[in-house]
């Protein structure tokens, strides 16, 4: 996922993906506990997403504030 298709979305659809990466991340963290990870890489991209989540989100809601 690349900052120009998050800047695409609309805030909602944002905090959407926000709530499923949390998700995804508090399941690989469960399974490094447990020793079932196959795909450690995912766990830094994962959480990277999510940092470029936030970030978007900042962004429109900076943009918004000083709009109004």
């Amino acid at each position: 996922m690349n900052a120009q298709e998050l800047r695409d979305k609309t805030p909602d659809q944002l905090r959407e993906q926000l709530i499923s990466l949390k998700k995804e991340a508090f399941n690989l963290r469960f399974q490094k506990a447990t020793g079932a990870t196959e795909n450690t890489a995912r766990m830094r991209a994962v959480r990277r997403d999510v940092a470029r989540v936030k970030t978007i989100l900042n962004e429109k809601a900076a943009a918004a504030a000083s709009e109004a």
